[in-house]
């Protein structure tokens, strides 16, 4: 089996914080089965795609062949992260694709564009071992997250690139600190904060080195494993990408966003 573009939904059953997460409903659909269709809808907008659901429970593996144009895997329980389980799909299937999506299976509403155009940046600009999209806040956005991070420091992650869209690097600070904010709030809508969108394409080669290097120091410190890529001098391509309408949609860590993700999900079907 040869495919150019592999999208991989790394699925586990066993999560400590929400148990059998893949498998809870939003809406009539499971989150796999949202996740899987967003998937298949960026697999529309690319060539030569497989897709491909990364499971260790059986219960997820026989959830996940009932989904038309998934191909589901098993993947031993023991991989320590999303990306071990990502590779281990791939090897299990002996398939050698140029560009690895990690597409994470409890980020169900990723838009599809985000997907294709992470997948497209590398087909032209193979420089880059891996690519990420960001999203520029408002001053309105920016003004809310900062509201954000004094009750939770550690959530949402901020990234400065060079003019090449090259990451420099990646914070859970916001990044960059702002000389004469007001001039520039009067200049336009948007800030020069972009904050980053945790979603993954590798070259093989790149997924390969970044599986077998050990935790970092910096990535140790601030949480962010994308940190082991720069630490070991891997380009990183930062895709700048918009929600549009709804803006983000959460990803779902708890069976408490999973009720925070249905009401949104309401509103997008108005």
């Amino acid at each position: 089996m040869h495919k150019k573009i592999a999208i991989v939904i790394p699925a586990r059953f066993a999560s400590t914080r929400f148990e059998g997460k893949p498998l809870a409903k939003i809406g009539p659909k499971t989150m796999l089965e949202h996740t899987c269709q967003t998937a298949l809808e960026a697999a529309k907008l690319l060539e030569d795609v497989i897709v491909i659901v990364a499971t260790e429970d059986q219960r997820i593996f026989e959830h996940a062949q009932q989904i038309v144009g998934v191909v589901p895997v098993m993947t031993p329980d023991t991989c320590p992260t999303g990306s071990d389980r990502v590779l281990a799909a791939i090897d299990a299937l002996s398939i050698q694709p140029k560009i690895i999506i990690n597409l994470q299976g409890d980020a169900p509403f990723t838009p599809a564009h985000f997907i294709a155009q992470i997948a497209q940046g590398l087909i032209q600009f193979p420089e880059h071992s891996v690519a990420t999209p960001a999203v520029q806040l408002t001053w309105k956005e920016l003004d809310d997250f900062r509201n954000s991070k004094k009750t939770t420091p550690f959530s949402g992650t901020t990234v400065v690139m060079n003019a090449d869209q090259q990451a420099l690097w990646f914070s859970k600070n916001i990044l960059p600190a702002i000389r004469n904010e007001e001039k520039l709030r009067n200049k336009n809508d948007y800030s020069p904060v972009y904050q980053h969108i945790g979603l993954y394409g590798f070259q093989l080669d790149a997924l390969r080195k970044f599986v077998a290097l050990p935790e970092s120091d910096y990535e140790k410190l601030e949480g962010l494993e994308q940190l082991r890529l720069l630490e070991n001098g891997l380009s990183i391509r930062v895709e700048k990408v918009s929600y549009g309408k709804y803006g983000p949609l959460p990803g779902v860590d708890t069976p408490e966003d999973l009720k925070r993700a249905e009401a949104l999900w309401k509103k997008t079907q108005c």
